[in-house]
């Protein structure tokens, strides 16, 4: 298996949300691969405990390993830890914008919600790109920017609006991105949008104390974002143990489909539609 031209021995990662669940997981895997970490997290005895873990596989121990406590929804406090990384690793290769929160928001209810999920889940993703891209774009080196979307922020499934609008930015956003990178001459940066499957992480795990057979641990998740970034995808959507790589191309075909013929939104859920998309997944 071929890997990003970024991730390689002795390349630096900073990871937003490392502190446990999908960003602990990516934090393992490169640093097993033999790369520099750079933990960010604002829950800084989780964070702690994980730097630990982390600096237990890499090569250098704890010197190839920092830790980070960032609210990534405050400009200036990102920019402080891209000077901290910059400071302590000479550079970035890597940057995994991964922090976010899963808060539940009413559509006209629940307004503080709504300002702590988009500044946490979208502006945290913006700060990251504000504070690293040009730096990135300025080393000249192979670096990648990973922003973790969700499904929610395509099909857009109706019950947490706030949450679904925080990551349809986060996939603008990284569209944008990419587009931007790949016509900036000279640039090795590329952007890559991650959006996992059902990933038994720690936000889960509060409501479901047991790991469901459908989801996936996020070590497995992790795997296949290397082996995908290694292909050069944009689109890194990934199956579960329950959910297809067919089956979410199906559903993400017919929720763009309520544009393309005149549909109501959402109408995977409208009890009119049902029959329908039901025969649509099926065909």
């Amino acid at each position: 298996m071929n890997n990003h031209p970024a991730i390689a021995s002795g390349n630096v990662a900073v990871i937003t949300g490392a502190a446990s669940g999908i960003g602990l997981a990516a934090a393992k895997k490169f640093a097993a691969l033999g790369m520099k970490i750079c933990l960010a997290d604002l829950n800084t005895n989780e964070l702690e405990r994980a730097a630990k873990e982390v600096a237990a596989l890499c090569s250098g121990g704890g010197e190839d390993v920092l830790a980070v406590s960032v609210d990534v929804a405050d400009l200036p406090s990102v920019e402080k830890l891209k000077a901290g990384v910059i400071e302590t690793f000479g550079r970035v290769n890597v940057l995994m914008n991964n922090a976010g929160i899963a808060l539940r928001a009413r559509t006209w209810q629940d307004y503080q919600q709504w300002q702590t999920i988009l500044n946490v889940n979208l502006w945290g993703a913006i700060n990251g790109v504000q504070a690293f891209t040009a730096d990135m774009i300025a080393q000249g080196l192979p670096a990648c920017i990973i922003n973790t979307g969700s499904k929610q922020g395509i099909t857009c499934p109706p019950g947490n609006t706030a949450y679904n609008i925080s990551k349809a930015g986060i996939k603008a956003l990284t569209e944008g991105l990419q587009h931007d990178l790949r016509n900036t001459e000279g640039c090795k940066v590329t952007a890559h949008l991650l959006v996992p499957g059902f990933t038994y992480t720690g936000m889960v795990r509060a409501h479901i104390p047991e790991k469901p057979d459908a989801a996936w641990l996020p070590e497995q998740l992790i795997e296949y974002m290397i082996e995908k970034l290694g292909n050069g995808d944009f689109y890194i959507v990934c199956p579960d143990n329950d959910v297809s790589e067919e089956i979410d191309a199906r559903r993400i075909l017919w929720a763009a489909g309520d544009i393309a013929n005149k549909r109501p939104p959402l109408s995977r859920w409208h009890p009119d539609y049902q029959q329908a998309f039901a025969e649509f997944m099926e065909d």
